[in-house]
């Protein structure tokens, strides 16, 4: 764990800081007053699932108003134009989502901590603990982390956690969860922040 400490706290000292900053920012940003925005959010994590980031963010910049306007087969067809997996399976559940993309607005309102990440979990299809995670870290909530496997990967390196089987059932989840919080604590970051730098460590990339 030390070693990991080690290598946060010198990127902490690095140009790293200000981008990873500047991505923080970019999140807290969000409009969390238009169902359109946070729609699209949602829809880039569902599409995150047991696929590259990178893949997603590539299809997330110039597509997000296909996932407003665009019928199941339409979404289908733009995702395999990407070479998508699972594409006709991702359409379905962004079409779905869709119809509860003002009430998502409305929760996001009223409900606060495990009671609003549980109820997106709950909610829509393709959407587990760390695709919920990764939702509202994506719209300026720092206080959940996204537990895949390039974390895990670190963790697990370092000595930290076991590899769990996947895909991780709550307890699991939640256990990662607070290994990760006590290491942001250590390392005075948020969930959010340990996030970034974790993935850079572990990919050379801050992505979202």
């Amino acid at each position: 764990m030390d070693d990991l400490v080690n290598k946060i706290e010198s990127l902490k000292n690095s140009d790293i800081k200000k981008k990873i900053t500047k991505r923080i920012k970019e999140f807290k940003r969000i409009n969390r007053n238009s169902s359109d925005e946070l729609f699209n959010e949602l829809c880039y994590c569902i599409l995150t699932a047991r696929t590259s980031a990178e893949k997603c963010f590539d299809i997330d910049k110039t597509n997000k108003d296909i996932f407003l306007t665009g019928s199941y087969k339409e979404i289908s067809k733009k995702l395999k134009q990407y070479n998508y997996p699972l594409a006709s399976q991702r359409a379905k559940y962004i079409s779905k989502a869709f119809r509860k993309k003002d009430q998502l607005r409305e929760k996001i309102r009223i409900l606060q901590g495990e009671d609003l990440r549980y109820w997106i979990k709950k909610n829509f299809l393709g959407i587990g603990y760390k695709e919920a995670s990764h939702f509202l870290r994506n719209i300026g909530f720092d206080n959940y982390a996204i537990v895949d496997r390039h974390i895990v990967d670190i963790l697990v390196q370092q000595k930290m956690i076991k590899r769990p089987k996947i895909p991780y059932s709550k307890d699991s989840y939640l256990q990662i969860e607070q290994v990760l919080y006590n290491l942001a604590k250590k390392v005075n970051l948020s969930l959010a922040e340990l996030d970034l730098y974790l993935w850079y460590l572990e990919t050379g990339k801050i992505l979202k």
